[in-house]
């Protein structure tokens, strides 16, 4: 089974999503299609690479991924192969890989270089298509690009990590309300180093992280309802810390979005005692 992933912000409302579904599969009729996000803010990378970075692991080896977000070709925005823990990657060098390889170095990195192979009026979309039919057939990355060994980084994907303080921000605003930031599971253990530790934000303070959303409820004489609208902190299954309401609902309790006012690029910091 040859699987090809879709995240783009492309929405739902136009036609965009079913015309690159059948370029694909008009190139690739075998291919199976899983739609990973459409609803990435328009040219958010910082969103992008989030969500690639905490769906890809949910897939098998050989899982080719398109990016459509931030796509145009310039030259300052090549476009870009990736073959990262055995898994492909395919998007512009605008910094939304640079999540995944801080965690894993890539095995090979290219730049797309197939474009005049294409019709003249061959869209970017239309290159991204071509390069991921053939890879999910089993195509090589130097038959359709040129090797590199760097790509653009997206600084603001990487907290400021101090021996008293990590400083970082709100990167999204999920389905709930909850506030994901960009400070890493990883980076809190390594500074923090067993300290006593207070999470700030908007005039708000929070001095535990929680194992799971539901060990916010300490006492058997509550029922889980008496605890909902509580603020709580854990770290989310992509291992990022993330700022949440008990059982939130953005239309009925409210979210740590409404309710906190956390937003998009607002400042969270943990401040370690020593």
């Amino acid at each position: 089974m040859s699987i090809i992933t879709l995240t783009t912000d492309y929405g739902l409302k136009d036609h965009f999503v079913g015309a690159l579904k059948g370029k694909l599969l008009s190139e690739y009729s075998e291919a199976t299609i899983i739609d990973i996000s459409h609803n990435i803010d328009p040219f958010n990378v910082a969103e992008a690479a989030y969500i690639i970075g905490a769906a890809y692991s949910g897939f098998p080896k050989g899982t080719v991924h398109l990016i459509g977000v931030d796509i145009e070709l310039s030259r300052d925005n090549q476009h870009i192969a990736m073959q990262w823990n055995d898994q492909y990657f395919i998007c512009a060098d605008n910094g939304i890989l640079s999540m995944l390889i801080q965690k894993i170095v890539p095995q090979k990195l290219v730049t797309i270089t197939i474009h005049d192979r294409l019709p003249a009026e061959a869209t970017d979309l239309d290159v991204f298509v071509k390069v991921a039919c053939h890879l999910a057939k089993g195509g090589l990355l130097n038959v359709i690009g040129k090797e590199i060994t760097a790509i653009k980084e997206v600084t603001e994907l990487q907290a400021l990590a101090s021996d008293t303080q990590i400083k970082g921000y709100v990167i999204y605003i999920d389905h709930f309300g909850n506030a994901v930031t960009n400070i890493s599971k990883k980076t809190f253990l390594e500074t923090g180093k067993n300290r006593p530790y207070e999470i700030k934000f908007k005039n708000q303070t929070i001095k535990t992280i929680l194992p799971r959303y539901s060990d916010i409820v300490i006492s058997d004489k509550y029922t889980w309802k008496d605890y909902e609208g509580e603020k709580l902190a854990i770290f989310n299954e992509a291992g990022f810390l993330e700022i949440a309401i008990f059982r939130s609902n953005p239309e009925t309790v409210g979210s740590a979005s409404s309710l906190l006012g956390l937003q998009y690029r607002d400042l969270v910091t943990i401040d370690f005692k020593n």
